[in-house]
């Protein structure tokens, strides 16, 4: 039987400059536009008619509630690649108009962009480097998860259960960023009273904007980034204010858990399987490859056109990390137009995702994605 070196087989792999790609980077601000009106007028819409179905609910009432709740997370779920696309600069023209349509979508998902667009380009810089990833989809290697005891390996195993996404999915939107806002603040307040006690040991009026600028926060990279969550987190809760005083704060916290748990659920899963399936891209830090993990750990999801249009055709995710500047409105054409150097990309088809949230470790010696179970 011939066998195929990795030489051999990195000559046959396409480079990053076979690829047509420029061609599709231009954004068109009009079709931005309408997909943000498309989205986000039937939000609000769905929003309005599920809070009134659900006053009380009733055999006649409960399929129509059902009915909206769903049509609400796949609009929520089109909203965020909208968000997405904006961080990455490719939905708009202009960076301004970018940051504002990303600020206006970020209130719908509860979730600050700035941060979360910092580290979602993280992600992008380091794709199949599993040495570097952090994030709600991060694994242990094989060998840590053997050096584990036998209670850590089932809580390590229970917090990755596809179950957990729900309650977790909630976390990540709406918990999280507010404890490392309020976390952050507590932080700076004990900063500048230790810097005003310090000021004032010394003789001297205290120095706010010295002592200030001198602050390093632990919960914020970016000035720019503890400054959005503080203003998403205000406009959120005015809205929360708003939406609880129109229906009832009790109705509106119950309805508001289930619709951003399933939205956010839903979000982490299809993102979770777009890197984590059978044969995906796995490399340490020293043979880490940009290209190759765009293409061979980035796979092309499988799913009925209207899927498609409630993801923003996030599903064509090679396409998105060979280029991350394509909007989302433009890769299926760069797919299409680069079919021919496609033959790598995994198709991943809807009856595969239960095999894909089983790899939960990376073997570090084998380079590759596995399960608890795999020997």
């Amino acid at each position: 039987m011939n066998t195929i070196t990795k030489t051999q087989q990195a000559k046959q792999l396409p480079r990053r400059i076979d690829f047509e790609l420029a061609a599709y980077m231009a954004s068109d601000d009009r079709i931005a536009l309408w997909q943000i009106i498309s989205t986000v007028l039937p939000i609000i819409a769905i929003s309005i008619a599920l809070g009134i179905t659900t006053q009380s609910l009733s055999a006649q009432t409960l399929a129509l509630s059902a009915a909206l709740f769903v049509l609400l997370v796949l609009f929520l779920s089109r909203s965020f690649s909208l968000m997405h696309d904006c961080g990455h600069q490719s939905l708009f023209r202009s960076k301004s108009a970018n940051r504002i349509a990303a600020f206006s979508l970020s209130l719908i998902h509860g979730m600050p962009h700035h941060p979360w667009s910092r580290g979602h380009a993280f992600h992008h810089k380091h794709n199949g480097n599993w040495d570097r990833y952090r994030g709600p989809s991060a694994l242990i290697t094989r060998q840590k998860f053997d050096q584990k005891t036998d209670s850590s390996k089932r809580l390590y195993k229970t917090l990755r259960h596809p179950l957990l996404l729900f309650p977790g999915g909630f976390f990540y939107l709406i918990v999280k960023p507010r404890a490392t806002l309020l976390l952050g603040l507590f932080e700076f307040s004990l900063h500048s009273i230790r810097g005003c006690l310090k000021d004032i040991g010394a003789g001297q009026h205290p120095d706010f904007g010295a002592i200030a600028a001198s602050h390093k926060s632990s919960f914020f990279y970016t000035k720019g980034e503890a400054i959005d969550t503080t203003l998403n987190t205000i406009c959120v809760a005015l809205l929360w204010w708003w939406a609880g005083s129109a229906i009832g704060y009790v109705h509106f916290w119950v309805l508001y858990f289930f619709v951003m748990s399933t939205s956010a659920a839903l979000m982490i899963a299809v993102f979770f399987i777009q890197h984590n399936f059978p044969g995906s891209y796995a490399s340490s830090e020293e043979d880490w490859s940009y290209f190759k993990g765009a293409l061979e750990g980035s796979s092309f999801l499988q799913m009925p056109a209207l899927l498609n249009w409630f993801t923003a055709d996030i599903a064509y995710h090679h396409i998105h990390h060979l280029s991350e500047r394509i909007p989302n409105y433009r890769l299926s054409q760069c797919h299409q137009a680069n079919l021919h150097l496609l033959d790598g990309v995994r198709r991943l088809r809807l009856s595969e995702i239960s095999t894909c949230f089983s790899l939960i470790l990376w073997d570090r010696d084998k380079l590759e994605l596995t399960t608890t179970t795999a020997g």
